[in-house]
């Protein structure tokens, strides 16, 4: 009888006008690894992505041509200005395009995320002075609010196997575009200089130096606009809970070895009163975000600084490199991690667990950024091998950190709270990310100006603070300052 009663519940019930449960039927006839959806997340998260830190290559030029920094050594703090920008304007509003996809569906926030890359991103390359920069880049995070909803989207499009690569996929498209992004610029800006045979300082790719990557990566968000049409809705829009017939079914199949129904019955209505929880009150997840956000506002820095760092003269601690030199590297840096992520992450996570990953990672980092310090004193292909080198080992470590922070948050919470929760998320690590740039610009300012200090002069005050953020992190993922949800 007992079994009869299983049998009965275990049966999942649809709603016929109901995306979610399309996509829930869906998945249950999938078989093997769904591609065309990780392409589509790909695709969209790369959008999001190119332009954040496509600027970094050239922000230094682009500054110095506003003329609005007095001396060379301020360029840095106007720069981080810019950078910041738009993490301001993404943390004033992701908790409310969280609480959009909640209510309103995944889609038409992915959909509002890429035409503002259309719009202002397009501005910005056409920005001619310092404000209509600031003011487009704010613009750009404020109405680009995609990033939650689509970590929301690739947990729920997924089978449960699926899920880690889903997120997996997420974090990677990310970190490419935060790579592929600064890669763009370097090559693209200024073409009437690099490229003079195929345009004249006359053109306007001429007057608008930084108007090129600015403008492939709104024509690739374009794109991006019209295939996210044909995305597929995962979110429940019926009148019923959709979320108990969910939960019933979780927790009956959890414990369907168990020949007491009491036991399916006290399992179920502990899931209900966890999922009824306020998201603020939902340890394990804003213990994830604390992390997250300071492993954030490190990367962040990092990004800036690493840019800054290698266009900068070799008097005061950089590299002499041009954009094109950066943009080589960054996209060596890319190319790797694409191959890390899909190649060994998913093998190393299920054998080590995300908490473990991120805790190695972060490690590992450490050792390696102080090293920075001593690149800076070698010159020719010994340079250029070393640097790539470690630029990819930190890259792979960035991206191996911030995806296992992906998977805790999103096992946190129930679906209907998880775009919300990846709203609060995106909020939070918002705020720490704006001060990545400003902190980062004024500390290399700062730094450029101590180059006879006795105690770690220049570039390698930089990297020991840095450091000092990462060893925060590190600390940070032992408990009692992290929590995992008890599935």
């Amino acid at each position: 009888m007992v079994q009869e009663y299983k049998e009965t519940l275990l049966k999942k019930k649809y709603h016929e006008n109901c995306p979610g449960c399309k996509v829930d039927q869906m998945k249950e006839l999938q078989r093997g690894i769904p591609i065309r959806q990780l392409v589509s997340i790909w695709i969209v998260v790369l959008c999001t992505a190119l332009p954040i830190s496509s600027l970094f290559p050239f922000l230094y030029f682009m500054i110095r041509d506003f003329h609005i920094a007095k001396r060379e050594e301020d360029i840095a703090s106007y720069a981080g200005y810019v950078g910041s920008a738009f993490m301001l304007g993404r943390a004033l509003t992701s908790v409310l395009w969280g609480i959009f996809a909640d209510r309103y569906g995944r889609k038409p926030v992915i959909i509002m995320g890429t035409i503002s890359v259309v719009i202002f991103n397009t501005l910005f390359g056409l920005s001619v002075n310092f404000w209509m920069a600031v003011i487009t880049r704010f613009l750009l995070g404020s109405l680009n609010g995609l990033l939650g909803p689509i970590k929301a989207y690739a947990v729920e499009i997924f089978r449960e196997e699926h899920q880690a690569l889903g997120l997996s996929t997420v974090s990677t498209s990310w970190g490419i575009g935060l790579i592929i992004g600064p890669a763009l610029g370097g090559f693209l800006a200024q073409p009437a200089e690099k490229y003079p045979n195929m345009f004249s300082k006359d053109s306007l790719f001429g007057r608008f130096p930084y108007f090129l990557p600015s403008l492939a990566i709104s024509l690739f968000a374009l794109g991006v606009t019209i295939a996210t049409c044909w995305l597929p809705e995962t979110l429940h829009k019926h009148n019923e809970n959709n979320r108990s017939c969910d939960d019933s079914y979780d927790a009956l199949e959890a414990a369907s070895n168990e020949s007491s129904t009491k036991e399916i019955t006290e399992d179920d209505e502990g899931r209900e009163s966890t999922s009824k929880k306020s998201l603020l009150k939902n340890w394990p997840l804003m213990s994830s975000i604390i992390v997250y956000c300071v492993f954030s506002l490190h990367d962040m820095a990092y990004t800036e600084i690493l840019s800054l760092w290698a266009v900068s003269p070799r008097k005061y601690g950089g590299l002499s490199y041009s954009t094109e030199n950066v943009g080589e590297v960054l996209a060596i840096s890319g190319f790797s991690l694409l191959v890390f992520q899909f190649s060994v992450y998913p093998y190393v996570e299920r054998i080590l667990g995300p908490v473990m990953v991120s805790r190695i990672a972060s490690v590992l980092t450490i050792p390696l950024l102080q090293s920075y310090s001593c690149i800076a004193m070698l010159s020719g292909f010994t340079l250029s091998l070393v640097l790539n080198c470690a630029s990819i080992m930190k890259t792979v470590l960035s991206v191996s950190i911030i995806t296992g922070l992906f998977i805790l948050q999103n096992q946190a919470v129930e679906q209907h709270q998880r775009g919300a929760a990846n709203g609060i998320a995106m909020t939070a690590m918002s705020l720490f990310k704006a001060a990545g740039p400003a902190g980062g610009g004024a500390l290399f300012s700062w730094a450029e100006k101590r180059q006879d200090a006795s105690f770690l002069p220049g570039t390698q005050m930089v990297f020991f603070i840095l450091n000092m953020i990462e060893a925060v992190g590190v600390l940070m993922t032992f408990k009692p300052f992290l929590a995992q949800h008890r599935q």
